[in-house]
């Protein structure tokens, strides 16, 4: 008996197949090998076209029934993590109107700034435990005031996992934490925050069916199933944001507990019992995945979304042509902690709401033509990268959530011995990293909807403890003196 989960990011969409019983891992495969690719029409503009996605899960699905020969009569569940805060217009005939307006893109700015201001910030905060910012629900407005043609047609405003999960079975829906995503539940209460749709003239009726997140949410229709090479009728029992998502995969459900992930952009997620808010919306709180109206669970997110992003630029135009990844580790560990006084402010990918919704680009600072590398510079981009994380985690202690013990997975940045190690002995917070990533999580997800597992104990009873890290006390110092001439740049 196995599960199915799919991890659709902007970078790869990425499929797991997990074996209900062991929790193992049998085949994993993400396409495309190369990042895929975001247009960018204008600047801070940021968009994926939906055949992209579907014709990379394609090959995904494809790659691991080959990989581990599994009979598709034998997967019982399908989940599906995706990007968050993106927007996905569809017509009557659940067709896509346009391209997908993804998280990173920040043309919306304005219109949920303004939604704030003329709203009023309690009723907004209070409500929506956020500004409505740039996010999903902004993004309509957009479209609404920009591509009237295209609003005009639109029978559903999705996320990007709804579309995914509608593509295959046919049925349109969502998912309270989902609406959340979207700065669009009203978590007083607890349903579709009406006030805000009245606010940018829509209709409540633009929501598809809400569902629970675990569940069935839907069959795979036949010719879909052909499409993928899986079986007719196989369910569709879970659904979350990539970040939420994340925090499901590393067992993160209860308050206290903290998650982190480093890829295109950089999460750190707490779970909190109480619906506390930023005042600055710097940091954003979402239902999380077991959030119900009667035992609430909120997560608390900070974004950076210049990240893994960097280290990937620095790679393809700085370091030496041809290396990879672990190459780049091993030559940045040739340089000593605060980069020989470089520092480089990571923040060039959009908007950063932990700045207020600024957009300043990356920026170096401190390179001196004599003395400084290539080396220097991949460090330097690494330590960027962990500041930027206190810097967030600062603001999410203030809320009232210690980040005393960081669970993540083994994979993108947290390879990386520099980052991670900075990360520790910055926050001073010791790092669980685990043999998990989104699309397992997604799996797991999978089984606590279908039911195959009781309880999420029972579903992460298998999950396992690769490494563990804690700050360096020789370093500490060190450490806590580059972040202060980083801080001062930001």
């Amino acid at each position: 008996m196995y599960l199915l989960g799919y991890d659709l990011g902007s970078s790869s969409i990425k499929a797991s197949l997990v074996n209900a019983t062991t929790g193992e891992c049998v085949s994993s495969a993400f396409f495309p090998k190369n990042e895929m690719g975001i247009k960018s029409v204008k600047t801070g503009w940021a968009e994926q076209n939906t055949e992209t996605w579907w014709k990379n899960l394609k090959l995904a699905t494809e790659a691991v029934l080959a990989e581990s020969g599994t009979d598709s009569s034998d997967i019982k569940a399908i989940g599906i993590s995706y990007q968050m805060h993106g927007l996905v217009l569809v017509d009557e005939a659940q067709k896509a109107i346009r391209d997908a307006i993804i998280w990173c893109d920040s043309r919306a700015v304005p219109y949920g700034q303004k939604a704030f201001e003329e709203i009023g910030s309690e009723m907004c905060l209070t409500n929506l435990l956020n500004s409505p910012g740039n996010f999903t629900l902004a993004k309509l407005a957009w479209v609404k005031e920009n591509e009237p043609a295209n609003f005009a047609k639109t029978k559903y405003y999705m996320l990007p996992g709804d579309y995914i999960a509608m593509r295959m079975t046919g049925n349109a829906c969502t998912t309270a934490s989902g609406l959340s995503e979207g700065i669009a539940w009203d978590f007083k209460n607890e349903v579709p925050a009406k006030f805000l749709y009245d606010y940018f003239g829509f209709k409540t009726n633009l929501i598809p069916e809400i569902v629970s997140t675990f569940g069935i949410q839907g069959y795979l229709k036949a010719d879909i199933a052909a499409e993928l090479g899986l079986a007719v009728g196989t369910p569709v029992t879970y659904r979350a944001g990539d970040q939420p998502n994340n925090a499901l995969s590393l067992n993160v459900l209860n308050p206290g507990e903290i998650a982190a992930t480093a890829g295109t952009s950089g999460v750190v997620y707490g779970v909190n019992s109480d619906s506390k808010y930023d005042p600055l919306s710097r940091v954003n709180s979402f239902a999380h995945v077991n959030h119900t109206k009667n035992d609430a669970r909120v997560g608390v997110l900070l974004c950076i979304n210049g990240t893994a992003i960097l280290n990937t630029w620095i790679k393809n135009n700085v370091a030496p042509e041809g290396i990879s990844y672990a190459e780049m580790n091993e030559l940045a560990a040739q340089i000593p902690v605060g980069s020989d006084g470089i520092s480089i402010i990571p923040f060039g990918n959009g908007a950063e709401r932990v700045l207020g919704n600024r957009e300043p680009n990356c920026s170096v600072h401190g390179i001196n033509f004599n003395r400084h590398s290539k080396a220097h510079l991949i460090r330097a981009a690494h330590e960027g990268i962990a500041f930027s994380f206190k810097y967030g985690m600062d603001i999410m202690n203030e809320m009232g959530i210690e980040t005393k013990t960081i669970r993540a997975g083994h994979a993108n940045l947290f390879l990386s011995p520099i980052f991670r190690q900075t990360v520790a002995n910055i926050s001073g917070a010791t790092i669980e990293l685990y043999n998990t990533d989104g699309s397992i999580g997604a799996a797991r997800g999978a089984g606590i909807g279908a039911g195959i597992y009781a309880t999420a104990e029972e579903a992460f009873a298998t999950l396992k403890k690769i490494m563990v890290i804690t700050p360096e006390k020789e370093n500490i110092e060190a450490t806590q003196e580059a972040y202060a001439k980083w801080l001062k740049l930001v």
